[in-house]
């Protein structure tokens, strides 16, 4: 039988007989309610769980990827009304020239993890704020009185664009590269008095001593790689369970345990003179010689991105090594000087004439077939024409190289700490995106197989049938006469220096050829303010610390803090369904007690007394 009963002002109750019920009303009604009250707290339960993590994992997802999205669809102009944007510019001085780029970022949320939000600043037109003046400031080596005029015009479009309150609290960094790093150290340091010793006469950014120098090929290179691996979003430490991760011994803590964080990319960029490689070495290297690890300390750079010096989330250990000669350009011309010095010392040894005119010229199978072209040196022409083999162009060109037998070596002989080859990606711009998108038009995701085919193919193609294929607009827009002449050799070129230079496996499928990251050119410029603003997020801490000693409590919520929410809501739960039970016993007594005075005075009899509490 169960009886369904409420206390009220009058107490009452029904009971139900269990003649024709289910076999489940048959239990007791401490059984029912114990048991609903435990479904109802599950189900509630299992609910908020669903809910909070739908909610703030979408929230935490929205998170990462508006901050991707932003980067690719952030062409809004920047709101220079906003008092809380920050500003900071950054001059970099080329071997041809100069280009000023105006960064601007929020205010730092507080959170010590966090890196500053750092993004190109954009005028009204919605168009990156950028200039470039020529020729380059080395040109000035002999008059370095007139470099603090030279730049002037640059400095002034910085301050156009940056709004003039925020002018005293803009770094302002002079970064000097290839072209000044040629010069003799005191002419280097004449122009850079020059340029400490005029600018804050004439303009109010925060400019010190330190932030006017002449950078090394290895900085530029660790810059260049922070500013891809940022707009990559590599430096945002999640456990998203979709990132790939690494294991990390960082740096400077050799006694502790390692961590796990999110994998960076490596760069390659060949250009027209030298080729670069940068990637992280996540774990302890180790050398074969005394003579090897000198040589890797001017080639690894570990350094902290993050605010707090003690903090070991954003310690990097990153391998940069440039190799001049090894651009596609400078590749050609060493291989054409080499090919006219042995063809001429060929002739004379053997008393051939191959080369010297177009009727017998230098077979070359690194230049399409049956292309056309000549060597010119001291006053002497070398005929060549094209032979389209690239598989014995390879085998041509794989001596300049110039590897070694000794162990973690690449490129001239040059240390090369180990790639993780099943853990890793690598992005490759420049001549590694031309030579794969603008003719063979298959740039993007790397696929040795297919590279290799497509080169073959556009080797053994006549030169006839390549040109008429350009006349009809079928290579990139770019492309150009020079580009289809040299595609052979150069595809050669960049496989070989990637696979025997830097000893990829054929097999290898983490690069991915590109000229822009989210539609846009990413500069190493990126890199170095990020890197040398690492410390001001200090300041935004400091002072968010210092509005209140309570702050931090009040940033707390059950979302931060559910596991303790779940658990008072389980004791309150607890507590109700006891209160429940006691209020049940408590009115089973009364109708026990008003049964027994029912049944007396059935029977005629005074009802017993019942002794009460005393």
């Amino acid at each position: 039988r169960i009886s369904i009963s409420c206390l009220l002002p009058a107490s009452w109750h029904f009971s139900i007989s269990p003649v024709g019920c289910p076999r489940i009303l048959n239990t007791t009604l401490r059984q029912i309610v114990v048991i609903g009250i435990l479904a109802a707290a599950v189900s509630l339960l299992y609910y908020s769980l669903v809910v909070i993590r739908n909610k703030y994992g979408r929230a935490y997802r929205d998170k990462r990827f508006h901050r991707y999205l932003a980067r690719v669809t952030d062409t809004e102009a920047t709101d220079t009304n906003n008092p809380n944007l920050n500003y900071g510019i950054v001059v970099d001085c080329g071997s041809s020239g100069s280009r000023i780029f105006v960064y601007c970022w929020p205010r730092h949320n507080g959170n010590p993890h966090d890196l500053l939000d750092i993004k190109q600043m954009r005028d009204k037109n919605r168009k990156p704020v950028v200039m470039k003046i020529k020729p380059g400031i080395s040109e000035f080596a002999s008059s370095p009185e007139k470099v603090s005029d030279y730049i002037s015009p640059l400095l002034s479009f910085a301050a156009e664009h940056v709004p003039r309150a925020k002018h005293k609290e803009t770094p302002l960094y002079i970064l000097c590269t290839a072209g000044m790093r040629i010069l003799p150290e005191s002419q280097q340091k004449a122009i850079l008095e020059d340029l400490l010793t005029d600018i804050p006469v004439h303009f109010d950014f925060l400019f010190s001593d330190s932030h006017a120098e002449v950078i090394s090929g290895k900085q530029e290179g660790v810059y260049a790689w922070i500013g891809i691996n940022f707009v990559l979003g590599r430096f945002e430490h999640t456990d998203d369970e979709d990132e790939a991760i690494v294991e990390v011994h960082v740096p400077g803590s050799e006694n502790r345990e390692a961590i796990f964080r999110k994998r960076t990319v490596g760069i390659l960029d060949m250009g027209g003179v030298s080729t670069q490689i940068a990637y992280e070495v996540p774990k302890t290297v180790s050398f074969a010689s005394s003579q090897q690890e000198e040589v890797a300390k001017n080639l690894l750079a570990e350094f902290n991105l993050g605010c707090d010096a003690h903090q070991t989330e954003h310690v990097y250990r990153v391998y940069v090594a440039t190799f001049l000669g090894f651009g596609g350009n400078a590749a050609r011309q060493r291989y054409e000087d080499n090919l006219f010095t042995s063809t001429a010392l060929k002739n004379r040894l053997l008393g051939k004439q191959t080369g010297t005119t177009s009727d017998s010229p230098y077979l070359d199978p690194c230049l399409p077939l049956d292309a056309q072209d000549e060597i010119r040196q001291n006053g002497q022409i070398m005929y060549l024409r094209g032979t389209g083999d690239f598989n014995l162009c390879r085998e041509i060109i794989q001596p300049f190289m110039n590897k070694t037998n000794e162990t973690q070596t690449s490129l001239n002989g040059v240390y090369q700490p180990a790639v993780h080859f099943q853990n890793s990606e690598f992005y490759g711009f420049s001549e590694f995106y031309y030579c794969t998108e603008d003719v063979l038009r298959m740039g993007g995701d790397y696929n040795a197989a297919k590279f290799t085919k497509a080169a073959k193919d556009y080797c053994a193609t006549k030169w006839s049938i390549l040109r008429e294929r350009f006349d009809r607009g079928l290579y990139a827009s770019h492309a150009d006469l020079h580009r289809l002449k040299y595609q052979c050799f150069k595809s050669a070129w960049m496989y070989e220096v990637f696979h025997s230079g830097f000893s990829f496996p054929v097999s290898y499928g983490n690069l991915k050829t590109a000229l822009q990251v989210y539609d846009k050119e990413v500069q190493w410029t990126l890199g170095a303010i990020l890197y040398r603003t690492r410390f001001l997020p200090l300041r935004d801490i400091q002072q968010e610390n210092f509005r209140g000693s309570h702050s931090h409590w009040r940033s707390f919520s059950f979302v931060y803090n559910h596991y303790l929410f779940f658990v008072c809501f389980l004791i309150v739960l607890l507590s109700i369904l006891l209160y429940l039970l006691r209020l049940r016993r408590i009115h089973r007594r009364m109708l026990r007690n008003s049964s027994s005075t029912a049944l007396w005075m059935e029977e005629g009899l005074p009802p017993q007394k019942i002794a009460g509490p005393l």
